[in-house]
């Protein structure tokens, strides 16, 4: 038993993935990366989870769910910025946490996040289908059910819209970060500019009644979740937790930044709080604008709230911007999975050739499997379905990037270079940021648990059975076992 232990807390030399990572090119600056932590964040969530949330769990009161879930996720955030900074490698959480404790939980963090992405792809592309069906309506296009509406729901057979996305996001990337970022660039300022013009315009339809009661009064629904009081919006904070994900996928990408020392903290920081304030002007207004309960079952909330008040011409050009701009979120999502598949086979945790890259020093065989696999479940698995499961497996692995600040701190200057920028408050704040997150996580409902725990099932699966036979580190350590008993 302790053999096993040893083996599976084996820890990684932190100058191993500096020469591993060398080979990407280091070309993202801190507008890159508040481009690219901006457009994931506020992606398809801003559009959708404000009035989803609403009508199911908060009424007025959604507000208090996203400042929550901002709260506990800005005190990740903080430990992020320091681990980015301190280690600017490819895989973030996982390659962190297999630095500071050891492979096994190192691979439980990454196969954590590795859920998150190919489930957000699918939830962006299946939002950004949504909204982009909701733009052709009123001109009298209408997509059959059959290709309109994920596989058993309403008819549907596939999502060919959320196909398409993906795909076309997925060729963009292949061909380099440097094309991708600025497009990624443009994409988020026309995307915030539509945000703002929803907000102006919105402002204009409020009606103060339409926030009275602001909590309304606690009761069950009729699938066992609760509606209003303190309740509803614990309830509302699990669901909305996964909006402000995006800024782990600045971090899968330090590997690529300049200066990451002072590129990462500014990008991870500075896209969140831009985030947030947007996020809590629309929530805001929304809500203002119709009663909560005209939001049930509502994948595109901003622009019927707008044509139901008589901004029909508005509601079309902010609609078309917002799709637009969900590519964003793909990039963001796209860029970051896949340098975590690459990290997976960087190590041989997951088949060498994933974490092989081709001529131009991309890892385009992760790329490849990462989009078969998102498209995969962006065509068949209903929007809904896909909203806590993404918080699942992340709000796991923000609890491993908090408590990692604790052994990060006792290397720091030694094997690990010391950082421009350190956690505040240290030792509490990591402390709060782990509490948060196992708070937010204990709010998720019993089936985003269960089918969480389901894929870490899977996750040992494939890491006692090949990972950890295959891994570099693991080989490593045989090396040196049999040269000592020589």
């Amino acid at each position: 038993m302790r053999n096993l232990f040893r083996r599976l807390t084996l820890k990684e030399d932190p100058s191993i993935y500096e020469d591993k990572d060398s080979h990407l090119v280091r070309v993202l600056t801190v507008k890159d990366f508040l481009a690219l932590g901006v457009g994931t964040i506020v992606s398809t969530s801003i559009f959708t989870l404000p009035g989803v949330v609403a009508a199911q769990h908060t009424g007025p009161s959604v507000v208090f769910s996203f400042i929550i879930a901002a709260i506990v996720a800005g005190l990740v955030a903080f430990a992020y910025a320091e681990m980015a900074a301190a280690m600017p490698f490819a895989g973030s959480a996982y390659s962190w946490i297999n630095v500071m404790f050891g492979e096994f939980f190192g691979w439980i963090a990454g196969w954590a996040l590795l859920a998150e992405y190919f489930i957000a792809l699918a939830f962006v592309g299946s939002g950004l289908s949504a909204n982009f069906r909701g733009l052709l309506e009123p001109i009298g296009i209408h997509f059959p059910n059959a290709i309109a509406n994920t596989l058993g729901s309403n008819g549907g057979v596939l999502d060919l819209v959320a196909v398409i996305v993906i795909a076309a996001v997925a060729w963009l990337l292949s061909h380099g970060v440097s094309g991708a970022a600025r497009v990624e660039n443009i994409l988020v300022v026309l995307k915030v500019l539509a945000i703002l013009a929803f907000i102006v315009v919105g402002l204009t339809a409020i009606h103060i009644e339409n926030y009275v009661p602001f909590i309304p009064k606690y009761h069950l629904n009729s699938d066992g979740t609760a509606f209003g009081g303190w309740q509803g919006i614990y309830a509302g904070v699990s669901m909305i937790f996964l909006s402000y994900i995006g800024f782990d996928s600045i971090a899968a990408n330090s590997a690529e930044a300049k200066d990451p020392g002072k590129t990462m903290p500014r990008g991870i920081l500075g896209s969140l709080l831009i985030a947030v304030t947007l996020f809590i002007a629309v929530a805001l207004v929304l809500v203002g604008m119709f009663k909560y309960s005209s939001y049930v079952n509502n994948a595109e909330p901003v622009g019927w709230a707008l044509r139901q008040a008589g901004h029909p011409l508005v509601a079309s050009v902010i609609q078309a911007i917002a799709v637009v701009g969900m590519f964003t979120a793909l990039i963001g999502m796209m860029l970051a999975g896949s340098r975590l598949i690459y990290s997976f086979g960087r190590d041989g945790m997951l088949p060498k050739w994933l974490g092989k890259l081709n001529q131009k020093k991309l890892p385009n065989n992760a790329l490849l499997v990462l989009s078969i696999v998102a498209i995969v479940l962006g065509a068949v698995c209903p929007f809904a379905f896909l909203a806590q499961l993404i918080s699942a497996g992340t709000l796991i692995a923000f609890m491993f990037v908090s408590l990692g600040i604790y052994p990060l701190r006792k290397r720091e200057g030694k094997d690990i270079q010391n950082p421009d920028f350190k956690m505040p408050f240290y030792p509490i704040l990591p402390a709060l940021g782990f509490l948060g997150s196992l708070i937010v996580f204990w709010g998720l409902d019993i089936q985003a648990k269960l089918y969480a725990g389901g894929w870490f099932a899977i996750g040992l699966v494939i890491y006692f059975a090949y990972g950890m036979r295959h891994s570099t580190l693991g080989k490593k350590s045989q090396e040196k076992q049999k040269e000592a008993a020589k």
